[in-house]
């Protein structure tokens, strides 16, 4: 079942009084507008769940009596800008240097599928004090993407979860899987596209033009993480002339296949991967998994192949430990290598009949249902129409089992964290893609060397698109740079200055 909610009527403008009427069949759209309500109000418990500190608390309460909470009216579709009407969630902290006023900085959620709603909180003003100090001369602007959160939305039923037995995935299970993905996307499609066919990347810049043409700003600045680095450069490529700086953490390549950004992400696990042996061969005392890399490594593909061969379940867990639960642990980003090195030591020696305990610490965590009153910080339906409204690939089961089965052989140790290519396959609606161009406006990619879930040459590959500047973070962790403060005092300096320098350390390993 589809749930829709806040589709408004169709909405026509009134001609001023004594201006020239439109012509024949022409149809006449008002300018977009804030409409101010009050902002949700959330306990303590849920204020936690959102990944704030206790001694927080308070600071985050202050900060939404002065957050300011609205809806701007969207065309359901902007080559229909007369027709069904969506409801788009914005919420702006205003700058408290009003007398120095810069501007205004949108910022721009990951996913697809991420809310970004609370981030001018979450994502600037509570970060650390650094990113504080960018909401002193600009004012913070956060959104619900169309299809999250407090923005109107449609839900979709998901799709299959993955195999329904532990061990290598089978050509014969991997069928039942294709099919029951390609009859969700079906179902899902079908349920609702009109809805459905508008998630797309391009569309939700548009959105966003409405929101700042509401707002009044003649340009917006913008920060993005993970997919809001698309979003922004997608923006970016349609309203130069309302773009100002543009600072984009973790980018998305410029392209949308999703086989290939399986295949590109997966490869990049398995490298990183090569520096967190070398780390535990370093403290092969601690860890017992070899004094070099190589024994490190020969170390982890064997306890993948002794797990897939002998899956062990264990009560406190929610899934068995196979070899897809290894190499979950083998692809974990440094400031984990000290905990996931552990529970691999753990699996190796591992006899009792109850969860080791670094183990059950790091795979144990069961998905909980949101405390009554939280905000939807993800929707996944959003997640699947994006991703597959864009992606080209949706290959044939006989080519998601070939591309499967080679990464497996390719990548001993991580390979078997990934599933198939075929989330899209079977999905009906048709392939619309993001346009990205070259301008000569201010940009900065902020590209983490060692990292997976946004490959640093991904950054290069946009560049060439797009062009900017690329800004190194010397670490593997996703969207990190706002969190270190030498990297976030950076980010705030260009906003204010349109200067950078080359690069920041990022994340350290934790020790």
């Amino acid at each position: 079942m589809t749930n829709r909610t806040s589709l408004a009527a169709l909405t026509l403008a009134l001609t001023a009084l004594g201006a020239q009427p439109p012509a024949a069949g022409a149809t006449t759209v008002s300018s977009p507008s804030v409409s101010w309500k009050s902002c949700p109000t959330y306990s303590d418990e849920v204020i936690r769940s959102l990944g704030v500190t206790q001694d927080h608390v308070a600071n985050f309460r202050t900060l939404m009596k002065r957050l300011e909470c609205g809806t701007v009216s969207a065309p359901l579709n902007h080559d229909n800008p007369g027709g069904p009407k969506i409801d788009i969630a914005v919420t702006r902290l205003a700058a408290t240097d009003e007398d120095h006023r810069l501007g205004t900085v949108a910022i721009l959620p990951g996913g697809p599928g991420g809310s970004g709603y609370l981030d001018p909180i979450l994502r600037a003003a509570l970060r650390n004090d650094e990113m504080a100090e960018l909401n002193e001369r600009y004012d913070i602007i956060g959104f619900d993407p169309r299809g999250v959160g407090y923005s109107t939305k449609v839900v979709c039923e998901p799709g299959p979860r993955g195999p329904d037995k532990p061990g290598p995935l089978t050509k014969e299970s991997a069928r039942k899987i294709y099919d029951a993905q390609v009859a969700a996307n079906l179902k899902c499609a079908n349920s609702d596209p009109d809805f459905l066919r508008q998630l797309t990347t391009d569309t939700v810049a548009r959105d966003l033009d409405q929101v700042r043409t509401a707002l009044g700003d003649r340009t917006l600045n913008l920060l993005g993480f993970s997919w809001g680095t698309y979003l922004g450069a997608a923006y970016r490529s349609l309203f130069p002339m309302h773009t100002g700086r543009v600072f984009l953490d973790s980018p998305a390549p410029p392209w949308t296949r999703f086989d290939r950004h399986i295949e590109e992400s997966a490869a990049a696990v398995e490298r990183n991967f090569g520096r967190m042996a070398t780390w535990l061969a370093r403290r092969g005392a601690i860890y017992g998994l070899g004094t070099t890399a190589t024994q490190v490594r020969e170390q982890v593909v064997k306890l993948v192949t002794t797990y897939d061969k002998n899956p062990k379940t264990y009560t406190e867990l929610p899934q068995p430990i196979d070899g897809s639960a290894v190499a979950n642990l083998a692809g974990r980003n440094s400031t984990e290598w000290a905990r996931a090195g552990k529970a691999l030591s753990e699996l190796r020696t591992a006899k009792a009949t109850t969860a080791p305990p670094t183990v059950k610490e790091l795979l144990g965590a069961q998905m909980r249902a949101p405390l009554p009153g939280t905000p939807e910080m993800t929707n996944m339906t959003m997640n699947w129409a994006v991703t597959c409204n864009e992606d080209s690939s949706r290959p044939s089961f006989d080519t998601a089992w070939h591309d499967y089965q080679r990464l497996q052989k390719r990548l001993p140790a991580t390979g078997r964290s990934w599933g198939t290519t075929a989330l899209c396959s079977g999905w009906p609606l048709p392939v619309r893609q993001a346009t990205l161009k070259r301008n000569g406006g201010s940009l900065v990619l902020a590209a983490h060397l060692y990292e997976y879930m946004s490959v640093y040459d991904w950054a290069l590959q946009t560049r060439r698109v797009i062009g900017g500047t690329v800004y190194k973070v010397a670490d593997d962790v996703h969207v990190s740079t706002t969190k270190v403060p030498e990297c976030a005092a950076e980010v705030v300096k260009y906003f204010e200055t349109g200067r950078i320098d080359a690069g920041c350390p990022g994340l350290k390993p934790a020790s």
